[in-house]
Formats: structure tokens, sequence, C-alpha cells
């Protein structure tokens, strides 16, 4: 009798272990009971009935990451190229994923692959260059479309490298060299143009006003003589003009260095 307790103690010792289970925090179980879906269980401890549920599958919930890459794939402007990028993708519904498709990894990494050949052929390349952001977001969309009845998800889509021939390379290091020729260009004649107006201004005013020129002559004949030893050549009229202008500049300087004469000194 007591080996019949001790054997019966036993097998129900043996039974609970098998049907106690432990899920962790990013575990989902999905429970069928005699071949049809029960419920997803966890986290934590949950029971099975012996002979009657089973776990169909455990999914994990925490987001994954998948490369993909598209080799040789051609622009909507005929343009071969080979991009890589990365899906981070993560299971919302583990029932729809564990009971609507096979394997959902191999499924995201397939949609995956697609889509980015589809979005690459719907893209010219000078926008796949310049505005990644835009494709990586427009991939993410496809991806979701595609997988939102298998209860997956892509939160995010990062394109890490766009790879063009060489001999496109080359075309467009000469386009952007001759660009950036062109601009140089432009912004040298835009400042001769300046310098052209400011220059004509002068001459307006040298014109209107002789005095000012002559000034301006005395000016640069002082900053030619700053160094020592230097002979500067004069033109006959231009120092008979400007011995005028000394003339009446030292007259006017000797004119204020007079002091004023008062009513009762006068003789």
């Amino acid at each position: 009798m007591d080996i019949a307790l001790a054997v019966i103690a036993a097998a129900v010792l043996l039974i609970l272990l098998r049907s106690i289970r432990i899920a962790t925090e990013w575990q989902r179980a999905v429970v069928l009971r005699l071949g049809r879906l029960h419920r997803v269980k966890g986290p934590g401890v949950y029971l099975l009935l012996p002979l009657i549920d089973q776990v169909a599958k455990v999914l994990d919930l925490r987001i994954q990451t998948t490369t993909i890459t598209a080799e040789q794939a051609l622009t909507r402007d005929t343009v071969a190229v080979g991009v890589d990028a990365i899906v981070f993708w993560q299971v919302e519904d583990a029932e729809a994923a564990a009971i609507r498709i096979a394997n959902y990894r191999e499924a995201i990494e397939r949609v995956s692959q697609t889509s980015l050949r589809e979005m690459i052929g719907s893209t010219d390349l000078s926008r796949l260059l310049a505005d990644r952001q835009s494709a990586d977001e427009a991939l993410r969309r496809s991806i979701i479309q595609k997988t939102a009845d298998w209860g997956v998800t892509a939160r995010s889509v990062e394109i890490k490298d766009v790879v063009i021939p060489r001999e496109l390379q080359d075309a467009m290091s000469r386009q952007a060299q001759a660009e950036r020729e062109k601009d140089a260009r432009v912004t040298l004649a835009s400042a001769e143009r300046e310098i052209a107006e400011q220059v004509l201004q002068a001459a307006r005013l040298y014109g209107s006003e002789p005095n000012a020129l002559k000034l301006r002559q005395m000016n640069l004949l002082y900053e030619m003589n700053k160094e020592r030893g230097a002979t500067v050549l004069i033109p006959t009229d231009m120092a008979a003009s400007l011995g005028s202008v000394v003339g009446l500049e030292e007259a006017l300087a000797a004119t204020r260095a007079q002091p004023p004469v008062r009513p009762n000194q006068m003789p």
C-alpha cells in the first residue's frame, strides 16, 4: 500500500513538474488545447493540463533586427545600384504570429527584401542619395502593409549604404566640380560688377568735384613716398594743380592761425 501511494505521489509530482511552465518577461506562449487555440500565456508561471494542452510556439516580443541587401537593383531612372538596409521589427500579436504564418522570421526577411527592391525601382537615384529618410519611411510603410495580418510590424528601417557604379561616381564627381566652378565664376563676376559700380561712382564724384580728385592725388603721392629713397615723377599739370591746392590749404591755415582783429585796435 505504501509503495502504491509512493508511486502515485511520484507520478503526480512528475505531472506537476511537466505541467508547470515559466515564461520570461519578453516571452509569450501560445497554448493549444486538444489541438485548438486556447490562450496566450505569460509572462510568469502558467500551468498546462497533461495530455490535453501543448505549447505551439513561444514568441519573443523584443525588437529584432534583420539585415537586407539588394544588389544590382534598377532605380526608376535605370541606374543599377546596391543597397544595404537594416529592418527593426517586433511581434505585436503573438497569437497571429503563431497561427497565421508558419515562420514569421523568414517571412519578414523575404518581405523586407522584396519591399526594398520595389522601393528602389520607384525612386530616382538622386532622391535616393539626397533624401534617405524619405526612402526609409517609404520602405517601412511598405513592410507594415504586408505584415499587418501576421502580427508583426516594422518599427524602423535604416538604409546603411547605397553603392553606385564607379563610372557613375566619376561622372557625378565631374558634375559636382563643374557646379562648384560655375558658382565660383558667378561669385567672381558679381564681385567685379560691384567693384565697377563703385569705380563709376568715384569717377562721377571726382568729375563733379575737381578738388576731391586733387586731394586723392595728394594722398596717393603720400602713400608712394612712405618708403625712404623713393623717387616719384609728377607730371607738370599735376604738380601745378597740387601746388595750387597746397597753397590754398596753407592760406586757409594761416588765416585760421591769425588772431581776430578788434575794432579799437584798428589804426
